[in-house]
Parts: C-alpha cells; structure tokens; sequence
C-alpha cells in the first residue's frame, strides 16, 4: 500500500475531516485543470480516482465529477457517500435516469454502463468496499441512509 494512502486512510476515518473535506472536489478540479488531467488529490494520496461524466438528468447536459472509486477486478465500484451528507449526490441521481456514462482513469477515456447494486448484493458489496475505505462507515452514520452503490463496466 502507499505510505500516503494509508494516512489518507486514517484522515478519512476522521470526522472533522470529512466536514473539512468540502473543499476537496474544488482543489481536485482545479488541480485537473491546471495540470492538463495528470494531477489530482487522490493520485497523489496513492488512491484510485477518476473522472466520471454522466448526462444531467435535468438538463440533458455533460456533468463531470473527480470521485475515489473501489476497483473490483474489470469493474469500478462507486460509492454515493456525498461526504456524509443526507441526500444522494448528483451524480448518483444522473446514473438513475441514464446508466450510459465514460470515466477517465489515467487519461484514458472508457465507456461505461452503470448498474446501481440493491438487496443482498448491495449487502456483500459494502462489506468489500468498507475493507477497502473504511471512512464510509462513518460516512454512512453522518447521511443517516444507505449509501448508493454503483458498478461500472465497460460497454
């Protein structure tokens, strides 16, 4: 494991973190930004991230997000944590109403299909994804729901 992300690990387990951490998708963007796509918080933590674009559900336009997924062999697992907040991200909303999505990871560009996991999968999964980031334990008790889980495969 990489000696950062084991100290990203910890801090994500840490409440006062998690409400400092709103600022962290604004610093990803412009990282991305400046750096032409090569930079972002997460890789430099040693952790997985990526660039996922879906359709607004609403507006019909391209939304793209810097995320930390879980990857699972072929697939990538994405967690609608929205930082511990009560309400599903945007994202997760998007996904819902229009599977077809493309992630970046690693500058690559991959068409994906999302499949959001329920019941007794979504029970097996979390228990997988919580080995991976246990943070969202504690994400998952701040939200006060079940937190969304998606998995992508390529199309």
């Amino acid at each position: 494991m990489h000696p950062l992300s084991r100290a990203a690990r910890w801090l994500g387990s840490r409440r006062w973190f998690m409400r400092a951490a709103k600022a962290v998708p604004w610093i990803d963007r412009r990282l991305h930004h400046v750096t032409g796509g090569r930079v972002s918080l997460l890789g430099i933590a040693g952790l997985p991230s990526m660039r996922l674009t879906t359709v607004g559900r609403k507006s019909g336009l391209p939304r793209t997000v810097n995320l930390l997924y879980f990857p699972r062999g072929d697939e990538f697992v994405l967690i609608g944590s929205n930082w511990g907040r009560t309400r599903d991200p945007g994202w997760a909303h998007n996904l819902r109403a229009q599977p077809k999505a493309t992630v970046e990871v690693r500058r690559r560009a991959v068409p994906v299909l999302a499949t959001e996991v329920t019941g007794e999968r979504h029970e097996e999964l979390w228990r997988e994804v919580l080995d991976f980031w246990p943070g969202y334990a504690m994400e998952r008790a701040e939200a006060g729901r079940e937190l969304p889980l998606f998995v992508l495969t390529r199309r």
